[in-house]
């Protein structure tokens, strides 16, 4: 198991096994992001991480994640943007006994 060298926001450079960090990456945009528990103060730090850095990071033995955009993101938008008062509204309606039946009737349109 590799040592890894990484900094800590608070403490300064710490010393993390291969085992102590993940890297993530985004399969559409190729951005990627390393985190490790810093051992010293315990806060969980979030760095950017460079394809260069990702690879070296993998080839150490760093678990790699790769996750995607969710697919809500290239939907095309319809109506009104949601305002302040609609939510308002909404919260309203969730206080009423019958607010379910409500919005089934809402969107049976």
């Amino acid at each position: 198991m590799a040592l890894i060298r990484a900094t800590c926001s608070d403490c300064g450079d710490v010393e993390l096994r291969s085992r102590d960090l993940r890297v993530r990456s985004c399969r559409d945009t190729d951005e990627a992001t390393y985190l490790f528990r810093c051992p010293v103060c315990r806060m969980i730090e979030v760095r950017p991480a460079e394809p260069h850095v990702v690879d070296v990071l993998v080839a150490a033995g760093v678990d790699l994640e790769q996750w995607q955009l969710p697919a809500e993101l290239g939907e095309q938008k319809r109506g009104e943007a949601i305002s302040h008062d609609d939510v308002l509204d909404f919260h309203d309606l969730l206080g009423t006994p019958d607010w379910f039946v409500t919005l089934a009737t809402m969107t049976d349109r």
